[in-house]
């Protein structure tokens, strides 16, 4: 999930860095296609963004990191090896000394250790997440808010086509008075 998650980001990256000017982590969305709307939208996002990153404490880092090395497969395979090798060690498979004779309590207390702070780290980077998604779900509110105005100013000003076209079709000159061809 973080690697997908840090495969599209970096695929954002990307695609934000083709289209204009850089700035720190991001460059500056400049499409002369784009409606001025939309471009001031997007860029909004990508500023927030940057914004966040560049917010980040020592410490929320230190957590992002560690709870994107527990999110690895690396994080597997390298825990695997180390019980496998404990256990091998320690039912005395191997000509090295136990050190901790089933049913392994030291192994069991220094899981339940890791357990305690990966879940405290992983839940730091699930909040900061999570006020990453309130921040850019409140920018698409608003920009949401901005399309509903202004569709609703084009539904009135068709409104008035409209009605200028049927009063041009009746033969009536637009105010109200007849036309006499």
């Amino acid at each position: 999930m973080e690697m997908r998650r840090q495969r599209l980001e970096k695929k954002l990256k990307q695609r934000v860095m083709r289209m204009g000017q850089t700035s720190s982590h991001f460059r500056r969305l400049r499409n002369p296609r784009l409606a001025p709307v939309v471009e001031r939208n997007i860029n909004t996002i990508l500023e927030l963004r940057q914004e966040m990153e560049r917010s980040r404490c020592l410490q929320e880092r230190v957590a992002d990191a560690i709870t994107a090395w527990s999110g690895s497969m690396l994080f597997v395979y390298v825990h695997v090896i180390w019980f496998g090798l404990w256990i091998v060690i320690n039912l005395h498979l191997t000509r090295f000394p136990a050190f901790d004779p089933y049913p392994f309590g030291l192994l069991t207390m220094i899981v339940s250790l890791e357990a305690i702070f990966l879940s405290t780290f992983v839940m730091i980077s699930q909040n900061r997440a999570d006020g990453k998604r309130q921040a850019l779900a409140d920018q698409q509110w608003m920009t949401v808010q901005e399309e509903d105005r202004q569709n609703k100013e084009l539904l009135e000003l068709s409104k008035q086509i409209l009605a200028m076209t049927k009063e041009v079709h009746a033969g009536v000159r637009p105010g109200g008075s007849e036309s006499r061809a």
